[in-house]
C-alpha cells in the first residue's frame, strides 16, 4: 500500500510526452492521478525519423542486433526477413515470464509511461503506431497484469515490460479502468484500440529499459518527501509531550554543521513546538535536566541525513528521466549501436540507500514511542499511558507492533544491489537487482508510514495527559486532525487496531502535515 492520496478522476489532466524528460509531477499525475497521455508533435516526428533508420537496415546483408539477429546469447543467429515478425512476437511472449502477486496499478502505469517517454525520444526505432498504442492504453486506464518476480534489473526490467508489451499486442491479462480482470484483446476492443503487430526492433525497444525500477523510485521519493515532514511533526510532538527542550533546534546550532536536510528538519521541529504551554512549564531553574536523549535531541541529524540522501536519489532519478535507455539505440547521427545503458546499477543503489534511511528514521521513531510508555523515562506519565495500569495495558502492544515493523525494516535495508546472479548463458553475467531493491523499498515506505502513525497516536495521548497544560497550536491542530479519523484521547482500554489504522490513514491522506502547516506555514 502506498502513501499517496486517492486516485484523481482520469479525465482531470493530460500529460504530453515529448522528446525531453518527464517531470516527477508528470509521473505522479499518470501513475496516481490517472491522467491521460498524448505524444507531442516533436515526439511524433522523432519517432518517425528513427523508424526510417531501422527500416533502411532491414534488408542489409550485415547483421544488426535486434533487427536481423536473435537476442542475448542467441545474437549470433541471423534471422531471415520472413521470420522477423515472429522473432518480435516470440521475444515478448517468452520474456513475459513473471510470477507471484500482481504489481500495483500505479507502478505499472509509471512503468508504461516511462517506456513511452523513451520511445518518444526517437532513439529506439519503433513505429509511431506502436508508441500511440501505449499512449492509448494508458489513457483508457487499461493496466497490464505484471507480477512481483521476473526482473533482474539488467537488460532492463525485462519480464515486467514484456507483460506490458504483450498486452499492447492483444495478448495476456489486463485490468480495465474499473479494476476488472480480462483478456487484453477484450479490453483493447472495448476501448477501440487496435492490437499492435510488432515489426523489426520493436520487441527489444519495448522491454529494454529501467522503467519499472525508475517508476518505483519516483513514487517512493514522492512518498518520502511527505513522510519526512510527518517524522518532524511526530518528533516535535514527542519532544513536547516528554517535557523535552526545543533549545537544541535553534538555527544557529545547526549552522555549525550546515547540512541542508538537518537545518530543514530542525526548523520544522522548532516551528511545530512554537508557543507550547507544555514546553514553557519546565523552562525554569527547577528543571534539572541538562540534555534530552538522542532520539529527541538528534532527530534533525537523522531526519536531515535522510533528507539529504533523498535529495541525492532525486538527482539520480532526474538524470534517468532525461535518459533514452534501449539496446541497440539509434544515435543522433543515425547509427544503430549496442550499449550497456540498460544496466540498473545507478537506480538500484539509491533505491537501497532509501531503504536504509527509512529503516533508521523508523527506528528513532520507535525509540521515542517507547520513552512515552516507560514511567522511568516519561516524566510523570502513567505506565504505558494506561488509564488504570495493571487493569489496562494502554499502548503497550502498539509499541510491540512498531518494534515488529522496525525489525522488518532493518531486514529490508539489506541492499539488493550487492547481489548478482548471472543469466543468459553468462552473456548477462552481472545484474543490478534494481527491481528487487524497488520492491522492498515500497514495503519499507509503507512500514515507515505505519511506525510514524503509532508515534503520533502515542504523542497525542501523552500530550493530552499533560492537561491542564496546553500544547502548541500546531500539535493541537494535528491532534484534531487525528481525531477526525481515529481516537487519541486517554481512557480505558479499547480495541486498538482501528485507532492505529485511523492514525495511519491521517498520515497517508496527508491531513497530519496539512494540519501542522495550517499553523506553521509550509514545512521544509
Amino acid at each position: 500500500m502506498t502513501t499517496a492520496p486517492a486516485d484523481l478522476d482520469r479525465a482531470a489532466s493530460t500529460v504530453t510526452v515529448g522528446t525531453g524528460p518527464l517531470t516527477f509531477d508528470d509521473v505522479i499525475a499518470v501513475a496516481r492521478g490517472g491522467a491521460s497521455v498524448e505524444l507531442s508533435p516533436e515526439a511524433q516526428a522523432a519517432i518517425a525519423s528513427s523508424r526510417g533508420v531501422i527500416e533502411a537496415l532491414a534488408d542489409d546483408v550485415v547483421p544488426h542486433y535486434g533487427v536481423s539477429t536473435g537476442f542475448g546469447a542467441l545474437a549470433t543467429r541471423h534471422i531471415p526477413v520472413e521470420r522477423r515478425a515472429q522473432l518480435q512476437r516470440s521475444l515478448v511472449r517468452s520474456h513475459a515470464a513473471g510470477t507471484g502477486d500482481e504489481v500495483e496499478r500505479e507502478v505499472v502505469r509509471a512503468l508504461m509511461l516511462l517506456r513511452l517517454s523513451t520511445l518518444a525520444t526517437g532513439r529506439t526505432g519503433v513505429r509511431l503506431e506502436t508508441a500511440n498504442a501505449y499512449a492509448a492504453v494508458l489513457s483508457a486506464g487499461i493496466t497490464p497484469v505484471v507480477h512481483e518476480y521476473g526482473s533482474l534489473g539488467c537488460s532492463g526490467d525485462l519480464a515486467p515490460l514484456a507483460h506490458c508489451a504483450l498486452a499492447v499486442m492483444g495478448e495476456g491479462l489486463v485490468r480495465d479502468a474499473d479494476g476488472v480482470g480480462m483478456d487484453a484483446s477484450e479490453a483493447l476492443s472495448a476501448a477501440g484500440i487496435e492490437p499492435v503487430v510488432l515489426a523489426e526492433k520493436e520487441g527489444l525497444a519495448l522491454i529494454n529499459g529501467t522503467d519499472g525500477m525508475l517508476g518505483m523510485l519516483v513514487l517512493a521519493i514522492d512518498d518520502l518527501r511527505h513522510l519526512l515532514k510527518v517524522a518532524d511533526v511526530a518528533a516535535a510532538m514527542s519532544v513536547e509531550g516528554l517535557l523535552g527542550t526545543d533549545d537544541v533546534f535553534q538555527a544557529d546550532l545547526h549552522e555549525l554543521r550546515p547540512h541542508p536536510g538537518q537545518q530543514a528538519s530542525a526548523a520544522n521541529i522548532l516551528a511545530v513546538m512554537a508557543n507550547s504551554a507544555i514546553r514553557e512549564s519546565h523552562r525554569t531553574e527547577e528543571c534539572t535536566r541538562v540534555q534530552d536523549a538522542y532520539s529527541l535531541r538528534c532527530a534533525p541529524q537523522v531526519h536531515g541525513g535522510a533528507r539529504d540522501t533523498l535529495a541525492h536519489a532525486a538527482r539520480v532519478a532526474g538524470v534517468e528521466l532525461a535518459s533514452a535507455v534501449d539496446n541497440p539505440v539509434v544515435t543522433l547521427d543515425g547509427r544503430v549501436e549496442s550499449n550497456g545503458n540498460f544496466h540498473g546499477a545507478p537506480v538500484a543503489y539509491v533505491l537501497d540507500f532509501l531503504a536504509i534511511v527509512a529503516a533508521d528514521v523508523a527506528s528513532m521513531s520507535e525509540r521515542r514511542t517507547d520513552r512515552f510508555l516507560d514511567p522511568a523515562r516519561n516524566h510523570g506519565l502513567p505506565p504505558f499511558l494506561a488509564d488504570d495500569p495493571g487493569v489496562d495495558s494502554g499502548l503497550m502492544i502498539a509499541q510491540y507492533t512498531q518494534a515488529a515493523m522496525v525489525s522488518e525494516l532493518k531486514r529490508l535495508a539489506v541492499p539488493a544491489s550487492v547481489d548478482s546472479i548471472p543469466s543468459s548463458a553468462m552473456q548477462e553475467d552481472h545484474v543490478s537487482m534494481g527491481w528487487s531493491a524497488a520492491r522492498k523499498l515500497r514495503r519499507s515506505v509503507d512500514a515507515l508510514s505505519r511506525v510514524l502513525a503509532i508515534e503520533l497516536l502515542t504523542a497525542a495521548r501523552g500530550i493530552q495527559l499533560r492537561a491542564p497544560l496546553e500544547p502548541g497550536a500546531a500539535a493541537a491542530a494535528v491532534i484534531t486532525a487525528l481525531d477526525a479519523e481515529t481516537r487519541t484521547e486517554p481512557g480505558p482500554d479499547r480495541f486498538l487496531a482501528p485507532d492505529i489504522e485511523g492514525a495511519w490513514q491521517a498520515v497517508v491522506d496527508r491531513s497530519v502535515v496539512a494540519a501542522a502547516e495550517s499553523v506553521t506555514g509550509p514545512l521544509r
